[in-house]
């Protein structure tokens, strides 16, 4: 995935200019830890390229707000996006949880989206399988996520409402030492997850919302919790697309996987992976070394590049 340049800091006095770390964004409006103190940070102008999991230099305007100046460099950076404008998911995560349950059912194209994004971004990727104690509906879930576990995906299965000690104790060593952004659709278990992770979550919540004014029932913002000085975990707002726009056909082959052995092997070495003759790709599809759907998506993903506007 391309990553977004940071902007470059305005000439300041020695000294003027503190570190901070973006834990929750609301439009232009963010929350940043600084040391102890939290502090409201706004950006110049209505350009708004931080994001959480950012750390950033600024400059204070009051005790307890201050002005973004500039982005440290990135390791990593998650967005999505549609053909009008992009919006940052999070900077420097190590790994993507991607959230599914057997009930309600999930979206294959959103796991799908999600996984071509961690792979442009390098960014690890596992699916999180919530919900296991409703057995009924548990074998044909696995039978679905079968298609990912097959491409190295690692499938990590769990009840956080049923089972939470069991569920808790297989998250935390995953964690240690990373900054996981977790995503999902509603409905998920997401937010019982993170209850369940971090204990004091529902209070972080609602002190953020009061920081960033936005309304004590809104939560749909992007939040960072600090477990330790090495690991954190980023809940985002549950979404039900992910348009991935920005990503060019070059990036989009190399986002899946499963081409990577066929890349190089077709008869034209401009070739698509569409409808070409003598494509390595189709021929896999063809035999069912690469999923149908697989294909397809990568198809509808190549036809929205081409519709970027912006």
């Amino acid at each position: 995935m391309a990553s977004k340049k940071p902007h470059a800091a305005p000439r300041q006095a020695a000294g003027a200019l503190e570190s901070g770390l973006v834990i929750a964004a609301h439009g232009r409006h963010y929350l940043v830890q600084a040391g102890e103190q939290k502090l409201q940070c706004v950006t110049r102008g209505k350009k708004s390229d931080v994001s959480v999991g950012d750390r950033i230099r600024f400059a204070r305007t009051s005790p307890n707000q201050g002005v973004v100046e500039s982005i440290d460099e990135r390791k990593t950076l998650l967005y999505r996006s549609d053909q009008y404008k992009s919006k940052l998911l999070a900077a420097n995560v190590d790994q993507l949880f991607i959230v599914v349950a057997t009930e309600p059912s999930f979206s294959d194209d959103l796991v799908s989206r999600s996984l071509v994004a961690a792979e442009s971004a390098g960014v690890s990727a596992h699916l999180i399988l919530n919900k296991t104690d409703i057995e009924e509906a548990l074998p044909k879930t696995r039978e679905r996520l079968q298609v990912y576990a097959r491409l190295g995906y690692p499938v990590h299965e769990v009840s956080a409402t049923a089972r939470p000690d069991e569920t808790r104790a297989a998250f935390l060593p995953l964690l240690a030492g990373k900054s996981t952004i977790l995503i999902g659709q509603s409905g998920m278990g997401k937010s019982s997850l993170i209850n369940l992770i971090i204990p004091d979550a529902d209070i972080a919540v609602r002190e953020i919302s009061a920081a960033l004014d936005t309304g004590k029932h809104t939560t749909t913002f992007t939040r960072l919790y600090q477990m330790d000085e090495a690991t954190s975990i980023i809940d985002s707002p549950g979404f039900q697309e992910f348009g991935l726009y920005q990503l060019s056909e070059g990036m989009l082959e190399r986002a899946f996987r499963d081409f990577t052995p066929y890349l190089g092997k077709c008869r034209f070495y401009n070739c698509h992976h569409l409808s070409e003759p003598g494509c390595a790709v189709l021929e896999a599809v063809q035999s069912g070394e690469i999923a149908g759907l697989r294909h397809q998506l990568y198809a509808q993903l190549v036809h929205e590049s081409s519709q970027t506007l912006y």
